[in-house]
């Protein structure tokens, strides 16, 4: 049967603007590729140096140095031709297999899927071009700060654009919505009790958890086993529970005095009864993944909860586990592999969701539980609870808004307490030590409120600064800007990240920028509610809460409303795994495969010479000794009779003298740890200036070790 005259003049224009945006968006792409690797400055924000050189060398563009020695930059004239060419052909045979995907998943002519594909995947290939016209034109007129920010950004442009074309593909070749259900549906059961109460998680949840817990299990234990987890902020956490156990306080060596004393955090003591089964820092990894893994439960049960679909929900559990901000709080950039704050977060979504079911002492169990990881979530908790007393549904009666009332009350007193008494106490009268983060706003709680009540134009800078806004970025980009549909949610954790914008944890101006990143740990706090106002702004979209009048004209029907639901249901998991490209430290990393890189496989998770000679010295020194180690052999003597800190700081337990302890028995250097400045024998302070007391034992590991002895017993403390 012949095609009707008017149909086949309407696919003309359309098939016109698929070829017209498919052309187009591989223009964007390959001109915003040849910026950025065409400079250093640009290239290094995606990939490693040494891997930048090597593309360009291949693209054949030779780099060459641009301003005065020292201070030059390193630029490259890669061909045009180099980069579009290949690009095109990558382009080609996507569009050609996604077309004939979607032909055959919807049912429709390959001609027509193939316009479709083109038109709406490749208008996500137009973003890398938007962003380099507008970051030319800002450096032309001479917008230093919106420059910078651009320049910072060509990682997260490149995610977006990825994260959007495979969003597109999978909308159309999916039919409707995975395992949607009809609208009224929907609306029934997000109100009735049965879906509320339903604690069913399917299996794909369930398979995705457990392939999260064995890849960063297997990470942690082989960066242990390859003596690359420090002992400071990360294996001096198994310390306190093995003191504990043996009856010399909640303590490490580095503290002051008792751990208390730096933080209130005792969430890992819940762990002593499998501790004492297995007294191993192994254990508390894998017990800290499993705990960030068990997240995905309730951020599924929300999420269903809000859009009535297990598809969508089941898409945002996999966004938590791909989210690269969440698993830097499994494995830090600095390599410190275990924090207790990272319990935290799995122990807030648990509370988020009886609150939605309506649990409140489940719900206040959880939250005693949240508080235990850190007294930081107080800071999430207080304006958590006014959401409760004034954002709550109506139906949610007079108990919830007491109850909102009362936790913000208890937050604020809570906090006020540990800063201002507790911790003061357990150090002896001293501040807590991170009143010192705040840099020129003060060097206690008090001043630091008086600077910033008196003298708010300091704060305001701060918080409208560049890194504040890559910060905001590199926290939404990855959920595919979702928190945004949820406010009211996302104000909850407005103050914490205001305070997070407002720390200066290096006293060296030039590195502040890499520590207000979420590479640490600082932003575990934000986690839970920036994925329950995702959830909740899925539903909103749903509910057409918040469609500007544009786009509900657009959405008059099914299929266009079907579509928009089946493109966010995709947009954070694509988001997360896109993003994941250029940041995360797991397989799905670029860093992770890039032999260039410093956080590539086999320089981090294959232990080497120095992990094969260390048993060497380990053998040497009895377990009833007090030992002082640098710093990534120090997790291994915490079990001896006292592990002592061997560096440049000055620690309580030696008197805050450079200087090891009076009753310290030997003395093990590390001279090729990450951070070793120490490489001979004759560059040990304790042998330069106290040979009587020292003696030098021989060396068995072709200069890995240094061993030092005392020559007579020390006096035991």
């Amino acid at each position: 049967m012949a095609t009707p005259e008017p149909s086949r003049h309407a696919a003309q224009p359309q098939s016109f603007w698929g070829v017209a945006i498919f052309l187009l968006g591989v223009l964007s792409v390959s001109a915003a590729l040849q910026s950025i690797l065409g400079s250093q400055t640009l290239a290094v924000t995606v990939i490693s140096n040494g891997l930048w050189q090597h593309a360009v060398a291949a693209l054949g563009a030779a780099v060459t140095a641009v301003g005065e020695p020292g201070n030059a930059t390193l630029i490259a004239e890669v061909p045009f031709a180099s980069l579009f060419l290949p690009i095109l052909v990558l382009a080609a045979v996507a569009l050609g297999a996604g077309g004939w995907w979607v032909a055959r998943a919807s049912g429709t002519p390959v001609s027509d899927a193939l316009t479709r594909w083109a038109y709406a995947g490749w208008l996500w290939w137009l973003l890398p071009g938007v962003w380099e016209l507008v970051r030319v034109t800002a450096v032309l007129a001479q917008a230093d700060w919106l420059s910078a920010l651009l320049e910072a950004t060509p990682a997260l442009v490149l995610g977006m654009t990825l994260a959007g074309w495979l969003a597109t593909g999978m909308t159309l070749t999916m039919g409707r919505c995975p395992h949607s259900e009809p609208s009224g549906t929907q609306q029934s059961d997000r109100s009735g009790s049965r879906t509320r109460d339903d604690r069913t998680v399917p299996i794909a949840v369930w398979c995705a958890m457990a392939i999260y817990v064995v890849v960063y299990v297997t990470m942690n234990w082989q960066l242990y086993r390859g003596l690359l987890v420090p002992h400071g902020d990360s294996a001096m956490y198994e310390e306190h529970l093995w003191n504990l156990l043996h009856g010399k306080g909640f303590r490490s060596y580095l503290d002051q005095g008792l751990f208390l004393g730096e933080h209130i955090q005792f969430v890992h003591v819940l762990l002593m009864p499998l501790y004492v089964l297995w007294p191993s820092h192994l254990l508390l990894e894998l017990c800290e993944s499993l705990a960030l893994a068990a997240g995905a439960v309730p951020v599924f049960w929300i999420t269903r909860r809000h859009c009535g679909s297990r598809g969508t929900a089941t898409a945002l559990a996999c966004a938590y586990l791909l989210y690269f901000p969440m698993q830097f709080l499994d494995i830090a950039i600095d390599l410190k592999t275990f924090r207790p704050i990272s319990f935290g977060i799995p122990a807030l979504l648990f509370a988020l969701d009886e609150l939605e079911r309506r649990h409140a002492g489940r719900m206040l169990l959880w939250l005693a539980i949240t508080l235990s990881a850190k007294e930081d979530f107080a800071l999430i908790l207080a304006p958590l609870g006014v959401w409760m007393a004034l954002a709550r549904p109506a139906d949610s009666g007079e108990r919830t808004k007491r109850l909102g009332w009362g936790l913000t009350f208890f937050s604020v007193a809570y906090l006020f307490l540990v800063v201002a008494a507790v911790l003061p106490w357990f150090r002896g009268g001293a501040e807590p030590h991170y009143a010192h983060y705040f840099g020129e706003l003060g060097g206690t709680p008090q001043e630091i409120v008086r600077h910033v009540l008196t003298d708010p134009l300091p704060v305001i800078r701060k918080l409208l600064s560049l890194r504040s806004w890559l910060y905001v970025l590199m926290l939404l980009v990855p959920l595919g800007l979702l928190p945004l549909l949820s406010p009211g949610r996302l104000a909850v954790a407005l103050p914490f990240f205001g305070m997070l914008c407002l720390l200066e944890i290096s006293p060296d101006p030039s590195q502040q920028g890499q520590f207000l990143v979420p590479y640490h740990h600082f932003h575990a706090p934000l986690i839970p509610i920036l994925f329950w106002a995702a959830a909740a702004g899925l539903g909103n979209l749903h509910r057409a809460r918040v469609w500007p009048e544009i786009l509900r004209r657009w959405l008059t029907t099914d299929d266009r409303r079907q579509r928009l639901f089946r493109f966010a249901s995709h947009i954070a998991w694509t988001s997360a795994l896109a993003s994941g490209l250029f940041f995360t430290l797991s397989p799905l990393g670029i860093p992770f495969w890039d032999p260039y890189s410093t956080w590539h496989w086999r320089k981090l998770y294959v232990p080497g010479r120095r992990a094969e000679l260390f048993p060497r010295v380990f053998r040497l020194i009895p377990k009833n000794a007090r030992v002082a180690s640098t710093d990534f052999i120090h997790p291994r003597f915490t079990h001896h009779e006292r592990s002592y800190d061997y560096s440049h700081y000055r620690r309580k337990v030696s008197g805050y003298r450079l200087t090891v302890p009076d009753d310290t028995d030997y003395i093990v250097i590390d001279t090729q740890h990450p951070y070793s400045d120490i490489k001979r024998p004759d560059q040990v302070r304790e042998l330069r200036e106290h040979p009587d007391q020292w003696e030098l034992l021989p060396d068995t590991t072709d200069g890995y070790f240094i061993v030092l002895k005392r020559k007579r017993p020390s006096p035991r403390r």
